[in-house]
C-alpha cells in the first residue's frame, strides 16, 4: 500500500494543467516535467523501448515471457489534469481507516467533505482516502492510472512466474482538453488493443461513451440610446438569451443521467452590440445527436431570419461513441469482465458520460475499453480516491495480462 501511495503522490505534486486555448502539444509547457520522470521511473524498473516523442507522448514495452505468440496488448492514461480547477501546489491529505463521518478538508474555509452529499464515501469505510485540502483538485483523474499501469508493470517484472505476452503501456498529454489521442501512433503503439485507466469508481468498465460535438455561436447587435431605441436596436445580449431559452430546459447535464444526452451552455459574454456564448452536445445515439446538432442550425436560421444575420456558429465534431468499434471484438471486454471477476471484484458495465482517449483510439485502429483507476468527483475540491480501490486496478492490470497469456486466439 505504502509503495502505491508514495508513487502516486510524487505524480500529484507536479502541476500538469493542460490548456484548451493553447496550439502547442502539450498544450503547457510544465507537463513535460512530469512526462520526463515517468520516462525515467519506466527505465528504472526494467522496462524496454521506452520513449517519449517531440510531443511528450510516452511508450514503453514489457517483453513477453511466454513460448508462444499472443495479441500484444495496451494500457493507457494521461498525465494532464483539467483546467477547470486549480492543480497548482497539491496538498494531499491520507485519511487512514475512515470512519465514514465527514472529512474536514479546510478548517479555516469550512470544506468538508461528507457522505451526507457524497454518498459514495460509505463504500469505503475503514480503508484510506487520499483527498484535497479542499483548495485544488487531487489529480488522480488520471495519475491514479499511470500509478496503477507503472505499479502492475514493476510487479510483473518482479514476478517472472507470471507468464504474459509483450505489453505496451502509453501515457499521453492533453486528454483534458480533447487532444490526448490527437498525436497518438497508433501503428508505433503496435497493440492489438489496448485498456485506458481512467474509469472512475472501483468496478467500473465501460465500452460506450458520447458522441461529442462543441459550438461557439457569436452575435453582433447594433447598439442605439434606449430612449430612441424602437425599431433601431439589435440587443445581441437579449438573442443570446432567446437562443439559449429554445434548448430544451430539461435536456442539461443537471437533468439527465445513464445514456440521456444533453446540451451543455459553459461559458458566456456579452454586451448590446457583441455576445457569444459556447456550448457542448453530447449523446449516446448517433441519430439524436445528429438530431441535436439541426436543432442548433434551425436556431441559427431562424434568429437570422428574425434579426438580420446577426448570428454565426462554429459547430465542430469532437469525438464518437466507441461502441462501434468495441463491440466486433468483444472478447476484449470479456477479458476486462473475467479479470474483475477473478481478483474478487464484480465488474459494472455502464456507458460513459463524457470521453476518453479510449474513444478517439477506437476510430484510429486501436479498440480501447475503459477500466476505473479508483477516484471520485474529479474536477474539483472534493476529490478523492481509496487507496485500496488503486491496488485492485494493479490487481486486474496483472490478471488481464496473465489471461491473455493464456486463452488461444
Amino acid at each position: 500500500m505504502q509503495d502505491i501511495i508514495d508513487r502516486f503522490l510524487s505524480y500529484v505534486c507536479i502541476d500538469t494543467q493542460s490548456d484548451p486555448n493553447s496550439k502547442t502539444t502539450p498544450s503547457t509547457e510544465k507537463q513535460w516535467h512530469l512526462a520526463n520522470e515517468l520516462v525515467y521511473e519506466l527505465k528504472q524498473i526494467g522496462m524496454q523501448d521506452v520513449s517519449i516523442d517531440n510531443n511528450a507522448y510516452i511508450m514503453a514495452t514489457l517483453p513477453s515471457n511466454l513460448d508462444k505468440k499472443v495479441p500484444t496488448i495496451g494500457f493507457i492514461s494521461h498525465f494532464d489534469t483539467t483546467p477547470d480547477f486549480s492543480g497548482s501546489d497539491i496538498k494531499p491529505q491520507i485519511i487512514r481507516d475512515y470512519d465514514g463521518g465527514d472529512i474536514v478538508l479546510n478548517v479555516e474555509q469550512k470544506i468538508v467533505l461528507s457522505p451526507f452529499y457524497f454518498e459514495d464515501l460509505l463504500q469505503y469505510k475503514g480503508q484510506t482516502l487520499i483527498t484535497t485540502d479542499g483548495t485544488t483538485l487531487l489529480g488522480a483523474d488520471d495519475k491514479a492510472g499511470i500509478a496503477e499501469i507503472i505499479t502492475a508493470m514493476e510487479y510483473l517484472i518482479n514476478h517472472p512466474e507470471i507468464k504474459h505476452g509483450d505489453i505496451r503501456v502509453g501515457f499521453t498529454p492533453d486528454e483534458e482538453i480533447g487532444r490526448g489521442a490527437h498525436k497518438f501512433d497508433v501503428e508505433k503503439f503496435g497493440a492489438e488493443w489496448a485498456y485506458t485507466m481512467d474509469g472512475s469508481q472501483i468496478g467500473e468498465l465501460e465500452y460506450e461513451n458520447f458522441n461529442a460535438a462543441g459550438a461557439k455561436v457569436t452575435i453582433s447587435g447594433i447598439s442605439v440610446h434606449p430612449g430612441y431605441a424602437k425599431g433601431k436596436m439589435i440587443n445581441a445580449v437579449s438573442i443570446a438569451n432567446e437562443f439559449m431559452s429554445i434548448l430544451p430546459p430539461e435536456e442539461t447535464p443537471q437533468n439527465t443521467s445513464g445514456r440521456e444526452g444533453f446540451f451543455h451552455i459553459h461559458s458566456m459574454k456579452g454586451e448590446i452590440e457583441s455576445a457569444e456564448f459556447e456550448l457542448i452536445i453530447r449523446d449516446h445515439d448517433k441519430k439524436q445527436f445528429e438530431n441535436r446538432k439541426k436543432l442548433l442550425h434551425d436556431i441559427v436560421e431562424k434568429m437570422n431570419k428574425d434579426y438580420g444575420d446577426c448570428v454565426s456558429m462554429d459547430l465542430n465534431d469532437q469525438y464518437y461513441n466507441m461502441r462501434e468499434k468495441v463491440e466486433p471484438v468483444f472478447h476484449i471486454v470479456e477479458i476486462a469482465k473475467e479479470a474483475m471477476e477473478k481478483v474478487g471484484i464484480e465488474p459494472t458495465i455502464k456507458p460513459i458520460r463524457g470521453g476518453t482517449d479510449g474513444s478517439q483510439l477506437s476510430y484510429m485502429g486501436l479498440p480501447c475499453p475503459n477500466i476505473f483507476a479508483g477516484g471520485h468527483n474529479f474536477h474539483g475540491k472534493y476529490e478523492y480516491v481509496p487507496v485500496e480501490s488503486m491496488q485492485k486496478a494493479v490487481e486486474v492490470i496483472v490478471k488481464i495480462c496473465e489471461l491473455v497469456g493464456e486463452k488461444e486466439f
